[in-house]
């Protein structure tokens, strides 16, 4: 069975990094766009990663330019904004398309094992995953919910 660990993902440098990486870690994955009014999710997820990192809490964040653009064309402008900002000291990774036929591998699996309330495609940036121990993909998240909404959801899988 395909879980998460099986996907290789690109560095915000080019380089690729294996999510087997992460075995054994609680894991939320989620698509980012800076420029989106969504953006304050980034402190809410950054607080999450505070309280919950020293008991195998991983937050991966994925830019996507998808919706209305809402992202910096260049990867340095987004790891500078979100870390100025927002402190955000979890993984960043490269810019990806979430959707279409230039998807990356991993949103396609995210996607086919949590669809969403009507369709599989990601409506919206900040849609969330939620990810176990063992890499299977537990539940998917709205780009509306409150990442502190997941708490409870979180603390099942730590």
């Amino acid at each position: 069975m395909t879980t998460v660990y099986d996907f290789t993902v690109d560095k915000t440098n080019g380089d690729q990094q294996s999510l087997a990486d992460y075995k054994g870690k609680a894991l939320i994955i989620v698509n980012t766009a800076s420029k989106c009014g969504l953006k304050g999710q980034f402190q809410e997820l950054q607080d999450l990663y505070e309280k919950y990192k020293d008991e195998g809490l991983e937050i991966l964040g994925f830019p996507s330019s998808q919706f209305n653009n809402q992202e910096f064309e260049d990867i340095d402008q987004t790891t500078e904004f979100c870390q100025l900002n927002y402190g955000v000291s979890f993984p960043m990774f490269a810019k990806i398309d979430v959707n279409g036929a230039k998807e990356d591998p991993l949103f396609t699996h995210l996607k086919a094992k949590k669809k969403g309330l009507l369709a599989s495609d990601i409506k919206w940036n900040f849609t969330k995953f939620l990810i176990d121990r063992e890499g299977n993909v537990i539940k998917r998240y709205a780009p509306t919910t409150n990442p502190n909404k997941m708490e409870k959801d979180l603390k099942q899988v730590l």
